[in-house]
């Protein structure tokens, strides 16, 4: 429950924002940085705990100074007597090389639904595709609908959660992979990430497989997914926190395979030689102690075999999944000191853990926190490009609907890594200047540019407000270049190489495209116009090429996956886009509860849009009469665009509508209600 006991806080939180004690650093911050030169010669990587022995005799001496430290605060009664546990992981077979899992395998059989970052790496959602169905995850269950052959008919609904399981979870994301469907949730009462297995034939029926449980903290993020999929290959990246005033090893990666009636028991997967740490000191007495975790299953039928390797840092943290390698940015949590005369970004470290086990994490100390999972770009040059705060995080699940004034662009070659004794130099980072239009950040690496905006999210923004939104070449940082907009900038993604901005202003919802054409004279005042009379500067290589306004609306999901676009040319400047949408006055949080209004479906072509129209939703609230006994609470949204085939659908709640193109227009050709049309099958 704890996660509603935060959202009943979350929107005084964002609004909140200006006034938490972030560090109101001046834009030089990131030149301040001292000089932090990395080293000529660095060592190959992190150093693992030679043993068990090794391992326990460490967070021994943490415990002891955890203790040493509350005894002179009279609070040794907080701390159990006796020493810690010493306990011999069984031995782990090989992780799959890095080659292995390159091999798309399987899944690539079936068309993509989701807005994934990195391609070839499948991200966990709430709708996927097998074959000839669609898979749904909704509420607590599975569904499957037949769209193959021209269908569009309901077949299947199965409890998300084994048969005789409470269901006392959140179940937020849900990954295919050959004819295995993974559901995954997060179970306090379990005490980690479920993992649960289910088969589907090729008449899209479900059979319950298997529940296997993975020891882990919650991993909810507002914006990031806890899982990905490689082939066969399952990610996970999971924080643990470790309890000194208890056992810590009861925090270390583990796993067991659920069955009813019988009692859990933890079989750890991450042995003391894939436990990493780096030379700095952590200290228990001041801050968090938290294992970085990721954890790679191999899929087989019923069964998941899974190993684990984890790093040692301060708490907080946000993640990205590359192609090969899973980065971990590890912050402190603490508050920073508006009045601190030494108002420098926060320290961090960043962690590189590759995929092929077979190969030893790397790490470098860096300054600064990312916005989100979309901060980070491992270009194919060999650099890590990470855009940064100053300010570090607030608690994970909710810090990246934070704001900052201070950013910077880190730009960092990958063989600078190494065992995390070296910083990345000075010369790495480029300050920037802050957007405008809202708290809220927004950032996306589009082509050869960074692009970074701000909005609003969660919160509802009143009046009129334009953007100011900047683009740089993230492989040859300079000046970045400003763009005015007649909007926030709610939402960033890419329309082949051009930059697709989505944000609100007064009462309406606009959609605008830039592109990197010369200008000429027709364009430039036409442009003039939506810019509110400011004159796009004459160096500029960016402008806007073209912007829709769809009236009294706005965004009905703001999570990545709420958007699709559909290219039909081979560099993607034209083709249809869909996004949810909302009436005007819903605030951000209500996707929690309340499905869209509709998806609006726009054409593109070659960056000039037209409406092609939108799928709408029925006016009754469909979740009061479903009986909902789990994830009762919408963390993921519930609407999305499909594009399959060469098919339209507007997935809203428990509707699906159908829409097809008819003399450049859109219309509903037929809808169905996928769940009272189905009872469960026992």
């Amino acid at each position: 429950m704890a996660r509603l006991r935060v959202y009943a806080n979350v929107i005084k939180t964002v609004s909140a924002a200006c006034v938490l004690a972030l560090l109101p650093v001046v834009l030089s911050a990131f030149l301040a940085l001292g000089n932090s030169v990395a080293q000529a010669a660095q060592p190959t990587g992190l150093r693992a705990f030679a043993s068990e022995k090794e391992l326990n005799a460490w967070l021994q001496e943490k415990k002891n100074l955890l203790e040493e430290s509350l005894r002179g605060q009279d609070k040794l009664n907080a701390l159990p007597n006796g020493d810690i546990n010493m306990v011999d992981a069984p031995p782990l077979a090989a992780a799959p090389k890095a080659a292995a899992m390159a091999d798309t395998g399987s899944s690539a059989q079936s068309e993509s639904v989701t807005n994934n970052q990195t391609e070839g790496v499948d991200e966990g959602g709430i709708v996927k595709v097998h074959k000839n169905h669609l898979v749904i995850l909704r509420r607590g269950r599975l569904f499957t609908v037949r769209v193959g052959d021209n269908a569009l008919q309901p077949v299947d609904m199965q409890d998300a959660f084994a048969p005789g399981s409470s269901g006392h979870a959140w179940y937020d994301e849900m990954l295919v992979s050959g004819n295995t469907i993974v559901v995954i949730g997060y179970s306090y009462s379990k005490g980690g990430t479920e993992v649960i297995l289910f088969g589907i034939d090729d008449g899209g029926r479900l059979t319950y497989r298997a529940t296997y449980v993975l020891r882990s903290n919650d991993y909810y993020s507002s914006r990031n997914y806890a899982s990905r999929l490689i082939g066969n290959t399952l990610i996970f990246y999971t924080p643990l926190f470790l309890n000194f005033h208890r056992n810590p090893l009861d925090n270390f990666p583990a796993a067991l395979r659920w069955q009813q009636n019988e009692k859990p028991e933890f079989r750890p997967i991450a042995p003391a030689t894939r436990i990493y740490r780096t030379a700095d000191d952590l200290d228990p007495t001041k801050e968090s102690i938290a294992l970085h975790t990721v954890t790679t299953c191999k899929i087989a039928e019923d069964k998941l075999t899974c190993s684990a390797s984890a790093v040692l840092g301060p708490s907080g943290r946000e993640f990205y999944v590359a192609r090969d390698a899973v980065y971990v940015w590890s912050v402190s949590f603490h508050r920073i000191d508006r009045e601190s005369a030494n108002q420098v970004p926060v320290p961090a470290s960043v962690f590189r853990l590759p995929l092929n086990t077979q190969e030893v994490p790397t790490a470098l100390k860096v300054r600064g926190s990312p916005i989100d999972q979309f901060s980070f770009l491992e270009s194919a040059d060999g650099y890590l490009n990470v855009l940064l705060r100053a300010e570090g995080p607030v608690p994970s699940m909710w810090a990246s609907e934070l704001g900052s004034h201070e950013l910077a662009l880190l730009r960092t070659p990958l063989r600078g890594f190494g065992d995390g004794s070296a910083s990345a130099p000075l010369e790495h980072y480029h300050p920037l200047p802050a957007p405008k239009g809202g708290r809220s950040l927004q950032n996306r690496y589009i082509g050869d540019y960074l692009v970074y905006g701000a909005g609003h999210t969660w919160e509802r923004a009143q009046g009129n407000t334009f953007g100011l939104a900047y683009l740089l070449k993230w492989n040859n940082p300079g000046q970045p270049e400003g763009i005015v907009l007649p909007h926030r900038v709610d939402r960033i993604e890419a329309l082949g190489k051009s930059p697709l901005l989505v944000g609100g202003n007064e009462d309406d919802l606009y959609f605008s495209v830039l592109d990197f054409q010369p200008v000429t004279s027709s364009r430039q005042s036409r442009e003039t116009s939506y810019i509110n009379g400011v004159k796009p500067a004459s160096k500029q290589t960016a402008r806007i090429a073209d912007t829709f306004k769809l009236k009294d609306a706005a965004q009905g999901e703001t999570r990545s996956h709420g958007f699709f676009y559909k290219p039909d040319t081979a560099d993607g400047e034209s083709g249809l886009l869909g996004l949810p949408y909302a009436r005007s006055d819903r605030p951000g949080w209500k996707q929690l509860k309340d499905p869209s209004s509709g998806i609006i479906f726009l054409k593109n072509d070659r960056l000039r849009f037209s409406e092609a129209g939108a799928l709408t939703a029925s006016l009754n609230d469909q979740n009061n009469d479903d009986q909902c006994k789990a994830s009762c609470t919408d963390w993921y949204g519930n609407s999305r665009p499909l594009f399959v085939a060469k098919r339209i659908f507007a997935l809203m709640g428990y509707e699906i509508v159908e829409g097809k193109m008819v003399n450049k227009h859109l219309k509903e050709t037929r809808r169905i209600n996928f769940f009272q049309k189905q009872e469960k099958r026992q």
